[in-house]
């Protein structure tokens, strides 16, 4: 292609392009568990606006399309919430969504009081388990039913490099 990818935060006037690159993105996993009335699929450009306004959002640029996108907002207790991760189809598993992560990671850490990183995926979203873990997040507790079709692994890491979740999993 001859560009390269560049990583940055968004700006307001991203959150459409965000918010089509979406769509797209999470098609496959609207069929991976037969529902398409998933949050990211009906989520509204206002409501995406307000994230924006929020927490931190990055977006990964190949010239000015926005080919990649990353949130994610510190709660009170130091637990940064990373969510919707999400790289266009044709530049996945180049590694764009561990950069994007990383950035995230480091912008949380400099900016907040972030003690650990967590985030969620669905349980059959294998692709996304094996590059979370690559990245040295663990599963906390057991996974989450959301529906007869879906539940929510969450994962965590520490912001201090210790790829050991400081929430133990207990019964």
């Amino acid at each position: 292609m001859g560009m390269s990818v560049t990583i940055s935060t968004a700006e307001h006037s991203d959150a459409e392009k965000i918010l089509k690159l979406q769509y797209l993105c999470y098609q496959g996993e609207a069929e991976l568990y037969g529902d398409y009335t998933i949050e990211p699929l009906t989520q509204t450009l206002d409501e995406l606006r307000a994230e924006l306004a929020q927490g931190v959002v990055l977006v990964a640029r190949l010239g000015p399309e926005v080919v990649g996108s990353v949130r994610g907002a510190v709660d009170d207790d130091g637990t940064a919430r990373i969510g919707k991760l999400i790289v266009h189809p044709r530049l996945q598993r180049h590694g764009l969504g561990g950069r994007l992560l990383a950035a995230l990671e480091g912008r949380l850490a400099e900016e907040t009081a972030a003690k650990r990183y967590r985030l969620f995926t669905g349980h059959r979203s294998q692709v996304n388990l094996r590059m979370y873990r690559k990245l040295g997040y663990e599963q906390v507790g057991a996974a989450e039913p959301v529906s007869r079709r879906l539940s929510l692994v969450h994962m965590e890491k520490s912001a201090q490099g210790d790829p050991t979740p400081s929430l133990a999993a207990t019964a």
